[in-house]
């Protein structure tokens, strides 16, 4: 794939009739209207996005792209590079602390090296690296065009192959130390963002490394010249953005949303660094939108910033800021339950019970 195929792209939108049904059976649940609330509206673009009015959610996977980040060098973590490694390997084993929290759930996890800075080889760690981390943004390209390129293409082919083994629905995860770093730059250029007011601590920085980290991101961005596009996100924009700020495991996540979008699969974001990968796809493919469910708002103050953006609601409020898909996860169980209520529920019809009237819709 190249640049041109890539931006003409144009994704199936969700059955928006299907999401009118599906909120009409909702109401005719024996229950209170919108008595899920947020889930309730949740269901219904799963159903449209399937374009199914009982939609299958059975299958799920959790995609991890793993990668490590040259402007690490800079000083913008507390943890050295060999961390994304070790943390990468445990996942492989389902030792991480997402692979304990979903082990009685049914939940396949598909950890990907797309960029590790390291030779080991894994079983269970899917090789699909690029190279081994990226440029130091501050100093260089994170990725050359066709590295972007061919990080943004594995995330794709991954979802299609998952959906070709019948996996239903999708989160995203990562693991990257310094992707906080590499994902604010990549905000801040694509919204015009001053980095001093949504640069957040990541897994933990005192004051003087945060103001590295700031200035850090302020400077790559000018030493890119982004400073002086102006708010600017065309497709274009957006990739250039991505492949000389972001990182190959933001670029693989960008695929598969792509990827989502392309097999009209849910995919759930999972915190910060997911939702900019989110952001940056919807940049570069509008249509990737329609395919998104945010998760958790985090602690990373831009979180909520880019989900607003995108105009979708984290419905768990948590302050969480592990990685790994974790809160992505979380909302799996959640939409089982109310999938299952919303498939099995007794209706007004088969009681004696007067429904409900939406007066909302006079």
């Amino acid at each position: 794939m190249n640049t041109e195929e890539l931006y003409k792209l144009k994704p199936d939108t969700p059955d928006e009739s299907i999401y009118i049904k599906a909120k009409e059976r909702w109401d005719s649940i024996a229950k209170p209207i919108d008595g899920l609330g947020d889930f309730e509206d949740i269901i219904c673009r799963i159903a449209s996005m399937k374009g199914k009015l009982i939609p299958d959610t059975d299958k799920k996977a959790l995609i991890i792209m793993c990668a490590d980040n040259g402007v690490v060098c800079e000083g913008v973590t507390q943890t050295d590079q060999s961390v994304t490694a070790k943390v990468s390997e445990l996942m492989a084993k389902n030792k991480s602390s997402v692979g304990v929290m979903t082990k009685r759930f049914g939940i396949d996890i598909i950890p990907v090296d797309i960029g590790i800075n390291s030779d080991m080889k894994i079983d269970g760690l899917i090789d699909k690296k690029i190279k081994k981390g990226t440029g130091n943004i501050l100093k260089e390209p994170a990725m050359t065009k066709d590295e972007c390129l061919s990080a943004i293409q594995t995330g794709i082919d991954i979802v299609k192959e998952l959906s070709d083994k019948g996996y239903s629905i999708l989160a995203t995860g990562e693991m990257g130390i310094g992707n906080t770093t590499t994902s604010t730059a990549l905000f801040c250029t694509l919204t015009q963002t001053d980095p001093e007011t949504i640069t957040g601590r990541g897994a933990g920085l005192d004051d003087e490394a945060l103001k590295n980290k700031i200035r850090v991101i302020k400077d790559s961005i000018a030493h890119h010249r982004f400073n002086r596009i102006g708010l600017n996100r065309s497709p274009e924009m957006a990739f250039e953005a991505l492949r000389y700020l972001g990182g190959l495991d933001i670029a693989g996540l960008v695929g598969v949303y792509i990827g989502a979008a392309l097999t009209r699969t849910p995919v759930i974001i999972d915190g910060y660094i997911s939702a900019v990968a989110a952001f940056c796809a919807y940049s570069i493919v509008s249509e990737t939108k329609g395919y998104m469910i945010a998760s958790h708002a985090g602690k990373e103050k831009g979180t909520a910033k880019v989900l607003k953006i995108l105009d979708l609601k984290a419905v768990i409020d948590a302050d969480m800021a592990l990685g790994e898909g974790t809160g992505a996860v979380m909302m799996f169980p959640l939409i089982d339950m109310a999938l299952d209520l919303y498939s099995n529920a007794t209706l007004f019809d088969d009681t004696q019970i007067e429904s409900y009237e939406r007066f909302d819709k006079q």
